[in-house]
């Protein structure tokens, strides 16, 4: 895939960008258009789950996050962000679709704390759009569910976009069960669900040392808990599930910081759910070039990055992609 210029043409909704805290900018424009019938969008992003602890714990060890890599259209050798390989930077480009650069087109979210008092579109210099906006804006429920603190940012940058927030630090288990209750309850079309223990026990542990790989099947468990009610419950019948991670972690270290190491970079990029085609993604887009051990550029041909999930998730529920993203939009990622 190249990236090239696209106009994209959609509809202006004032109400897709309203916050006390924005610099000052015309609305952002955003698609008019309304909820496909039932359509439900999850992703799921594990903090730090490198591929290779799935081919260690095998089928036996990770039993349901390989049913999403078995069942769904899947590769485990995406790509993080270039910049960074750190989380809110990473998760920044899964919400909004764009790099991290502000001077290039990105969000401009350099930094990995909490900072109560900014938001994207301080840190960018400009409105900012993300995949919460576009939804809310086009008539679909959205709502947040993070184990870190810092994701208080999103809720800042997109007050009016995000219908549910729950931000809890480190209660995974917590958050799971509420994602399933809310789900099962509540008509969204898109949810955002931030699991962070790997991350956690990598930075106290060391990555993919027994410790860390305890707390990937944890994660295992409370994904086959949203999972069988996704199997037993008519109302989820039409849930897509997208699986994905901010980044990975280097054996051994206390840190992923690094982002010129494979193992920090390379990320799994899953699409779950009725209509999906079981196949690698890389095969289902040849527009798209499998990296081998590389991590690219942004210019020339590109792997599945992270960052696809906004405008992923976005075409899946029939919506127009967030303005202003780079990620999916001169070549929109194929599932089916």
């Amino acid at each position: 895939m190249r990236f090239s210029p696209r106009l994209v043409v959609v509809a202006l909704v004032a109400a897709a960008f309203t916050s006390p805290s924005t610099v000052a900018g015309a609305p952002v424009a955003v698609a008019a258009a309304s909820v496909p019938d039932d359509a439900q969008i999850l992703v799921i992003s594990v903090d730090a789950l490198n591929p290779t602890a799935l081919r260690r714990l095998g089928h036996d060890g990770a039993p349901n996050l390989w049913r999403l890599v078995d069942e769904g259209a899947s590769t485990l050798n995406a790509r993080t962000q270039v910049e960074q390989t750190v989380t809110l930077p990473n998760h920044t480009s899964m919400v909004t679709g764009r790099r991290i650069d502000a001077a290039r087109g990105g969000h401009g979210v350099t930094w990995n704390t909490d900072m109560p008092n900014t938001t994207v579109q301080k840190a960018a210099g400009h409105p900012v759009a993300s995949v919460f906006s576009v939804a809310h804006a086009a008539g679909g429920s959205t709502a947040l569910f993070a184990s870190k603190t810092k994701f208080s940012l999103f809720q800042r940058s997109w007050p009016a976009g995000i219908d549910r927030a729950m931000i809890v630090e480190e209660q995974d288990a917590a958050l799971a069960i509420a994602v399933r209750e809310d789900l099962l309850t509540q008509d969204r079309a898109f949810t955002f669900l931030h699991l962070g223990g790997p991350d956690k026990t990598g930075h106290a542990s060391g990555y993919m040392g027994a410790e860390y790989l305890a707390a990937v099947q944890r994660i295992d468990g409370l994904v086959g808990k949203i999972l069988r009610a996704a199997d037993s419950k008519a109302a989820l019948d039409d849930l897509t599930i997208i699986l994905t991670a901010d980044h990975g972690g280097l054996p051994g270290s206390k840190s992923h910081s690094d982002a010129t190491k494979l193992a920090n970079y390379r990320v799994p990029f899953v699409v779950w759910g009725p209509g999906i085609d079981p196949a690698g993604l890389y095969a289902l887009n040849p527009a798209y070039r499998d990296p081998g051990t590389k991590q690219p550029s942004l210019s020339g041909e590109q792997p599945v990055r992270n960052g696809n999930v906004a405008n992923l998730a976005l075409d899946i529920l029939g919506f127009k992609q967030v303005p202003g993203s780079l990620f999916g939009v001169a070549d929109p990622l194929k599932v089916t």
